[in-house]
């Protein structure tokens, strides 16, 4: 079989360039499908990080809905419909990150799941996408599927969210970063600091809110959630108009890995806290589970 799942464990990479390929930059093949008797008549070559991945589909592009995909071989003379360059090819936890060359039709995910007790490989676009989720739905209280979330609080939190309107639990813990995280075998894989917009505003004006990005940037996955709304910097007294926004503008440019949220509200941020700690750990699972996939 010439077809490869590639590390799916892997997180992070871009797309490989292959060494000779015709001086070739890495592309996104569509050819027919060689089994007259398929419904899905397509053949797709993705350049994943350390080989290639070769799918089957109903057709070239998930124009209006998305299309279910099936593993599949390359033939040694495949007729080929369509070649485009690809600006990135990059599995991201459960699904494959595509971005092509091209003005139109350049995004899309091939995203990895399991129905009936098998896994199966769906590929969308953000048109498909759309077309599923017609209305803002409200969230069930689960975060990322979770029974019961464990969230860590740092013990130096003086007023901590306890969490009580959401499924999860809470430890006492040193952390290395934040005010709330959450582990994954022992190891703390994503964090939160909460700020009040007066904290905020003075930290920023003091300079120490760059200390603060600066520890939190040393985990892979963490945030600052602030308890208001954006609109408030504008409002702070004794300070001029713009010039904390100014001041995070800087901060965040200059730290693009730690996003500052704005909550509008302390229970709101609460929810948020608790719903991008469940994500990430959701996120890192998966990632393990696929590891552990790859190596049997």
């Amino acid at each position: 079989m010439s077809m490869s799942w590639a590390d799916p464990s892997t997180g992070g990479g871009e797309c490989a360039v292959p060494e000779r390929l015709g001086d070739l930059a890495p592309s996104f093949v569509i050819a027919r499908n060689p089994e007259e008797d398929s419904r899905l008549g397509y053949l797709v070559r993705l350049p994943v990080e350390g080989g290639e991945m070769v799918l089957k589909a109903a057709d070239t592009w998930p124009r209006t809905k998305a299309l279910y995909c099936h593993p599949a071989d390359w033939p040694d003379v495949p007729e080929i419909v369509e070649t485009v360059p690809v600006r990135a090819c990059r599995r991201r936890g459960v699904a494959i990150d595509l971005v092509l060359e091209r003005p139109r039709e350049n995004r899309a995910q091939f995203v990895f799941t399991t129905a009936r007790g098998r896994e199966v490989v769906f590929w969308q676009s953000p048109k498909t996408t759309a077309r599923s989720r017609p209305g803002v739905r409200v969230p069930t209280r689960r975060a990322s599927g979770f029974d019961e979330l464990e969230i860590l609080i740092d013990t130096r939190e003086r007023y901590p969210y306890r969490f009580a309107r959401q499924q999860a639990i809470t430890q006492r813990r040193a952390l290395p970063a934040g005010d709330y995280g959450v582990a994954f075998d022992e190891e703390i894989i994503a964090v939160v600091e909460r700020k009040s917009l007066d904290d905020l505003a003075h930290r920023l004006i003091d300079g120490n809110l760059t200390y603060a990005l600066a520890e939190l940037a040393t985990v892979e996955r963490a945030a600052i959630v602030v308890e208001d709304r954006y609109a408030a910097l504008f409002k702070l007294p004794r300070v001029a108009p713009g010039f904390v926004p100014e001041l995070l503008a800087r901060v965040q440019v200059r730290y693009p890995n730690v996003p500052i949220v704005f909550c509008d509200t302390r229970p709101l941020a609460e929810e948020w806290t608790y719903r991008f700690l469940g994500a990430a750990l959701a996120h890192i699972a998966a990632e393990h589970d696929n590891s552990l996939e790859d190596e049997q």
